[in-house]
């Protein structure tokens, strides 16, 4: 082996080759600074002397199914011009680290197209090796996202763990990036969000979320000129909670032992949408039956259908006028559970009539939780949440076959 394959072959410059041990799946290169290319690692001085070795060992990129290694003495020196003492720098590796910066690539390179484990395994290294490696990748790329052009966000929180545990995500719906992940659900999760946008002078237009009232408020004290778009995903998803537990309690109280055979399973089926409804299972039918037996039920169903027609009008002006009527039948239908709705988009009429004026939602922030769930099923769980946030910053870099 000669030094022009160290620098042709790992892109080694200032080293001789000495020798090559060859130890079961193994290769070892021991190789030798150039005394000529030694210098002061502070001033660039080469007016130095030598104050010993240490030796050192790095992993390198491996050659077929043979793994590589580095042996140098890697030498420290005094400087007569600066007064310094150091180790002299190496250029193809960190010292704090024992592999190579062309490892470290290969390392990256493999992990776009499998997992940590799968990485860690090819490669012959532990799986917190190839997790340190990505982390501190992913930190210099995503720990400081560039703000400024922020114009219009969505908020959202992700469940991350059983037990209640949260995080909040913030989008830039121009880009389709996350920008900020923050611990918790609450608007305490994104205290850390405004004074990064301050500093940027970030200048957001709208932001779309659900009508979570801790985000209302911080959106509201933070960004007091920014237009609020309450997502339709949610103003229609949270109907849909409403309408399960009115079907819930009318079966709790049905004394009919058909209507309760009736009712019994439908859930689903009042929650889709009539155009996705299989008439060969037999669910119009079965839906069809639900509702004719029970007047509230089926009040409460076609009011869901016609809530639908909010976000599909040509104007704001139509819009809100399907909105106010909507909610005066609502209110004068005696279902408790109907007008207590009604009483809720009234007062959130504003923000939901404001998609006329800014067309977005989290729908896209809705993809990004999918993801974020097939990542986590893919690394069986997270030890490091800081890992695990770097990751959702990158999240738009992945390429997962989404999976139900």
């Amino acid at each position: 082996m000669s030094t022009s394959f160290l620098y042709h072959g790992f892109s080694l410059v200032g080293y001789d080759y000495v020798r090559t041990r060859y130890e079961g799946r193994s290769i070892t290169f021991t190789i030798r600074h150039k005394r000529s290319k030694l210098c002061c690692p502070v001033c660039r001085s080469r007016e130095i002397i030598m104050r010993g070795t240490t030796r050192r060992r790095f992993r390198s990129i491996p050659i077929g199914f043979k793994n590589v290694f580095f042996d140098l003495s890697v030498q420290r020196v005094g400087c007569l011009r600066c007064g310094s003492i150091r180790q002299v720098s190496l250029g193809f590796a960190d010292p704090r680290f024992s592999y190579t910066r062309a490892f470290e690539r290969y390392a990256l390179e493999l992990s776009k197209h499998m997992t940590i484990q799968d990485v860690a395994a090819h490669l012959s290294v532990s799986w917190d090796v190839i997790k340190e490696i990505q982390k501190r990748d992913l930190t210099k790329r995503f720990s400081r996202p560039f703000l400024k052009d922020l114009r219009r966000i969505a908020i959202d929180e992700i469940s991350i763990r059983k037990g209640h545990r949260y995080l909040t995500v913030v989008l830039d719906m121009t880009k389709g990036t996350i920008v900020y992940v923050g611990d918790g659900k609450g608007a305490d999760a994104l205290d850390s969000f405004w004074k990064k946008v301050k500093r940027a002078e970030a200048k957001i237009e709208a932001v779309a979320m659900d009508m979570s009232p801790a985000y209302i408020s911080a959106v509201s004290t933070h960004l007091p000129k920014a237009t609020i778009v309450f997502d339709h995903f949610h103003v229609i998803k949270l109907f849909n909670d409403k309408l399960s537990g009115l079907r819930r309690d009318l079966y709790r109280e049905a004394k009919d032992l058909l209507q309760k055979k009736v009712l019994k399973g439908t859930r689903w089926l009042l929650l889709k949408n009539p155009e996705n409804l299989d008439s060969s299972k037999g669910e119009k039918a079965r839906l069809n039956d639900a509702l004719q037996l029970n007047q509230p039920l089926a009040c409460a169903y076609y009011l869901k259908e016609d809530l639908r027609q909010v976000w599909f009008q040509p104007t704001k002006e139509k819009a809100r006028l399907v909105l106010v009527d909507w909610i005066k039948r609502a209110e004068t239908s005696g279902i408790k559970m109907l007008k207590k709705f009604a009483k809720s988009l009234a007062a959130f009429q504003s923000g939901i009539l404001s998609y006329y004026d800014y067309r977005i939602s989290s729908a896209p922030l809705e993809g990004t939780n999918n993801k974020i769930k097939t990542m986590k099923r893919m690394a069986y769980g997270f030890r490091d949440i800081e890992f695990f946030k770097l990751k959702i910053m990158a999240i738009h870099e992945a390429k997962y076959a989404l999976v139900g």
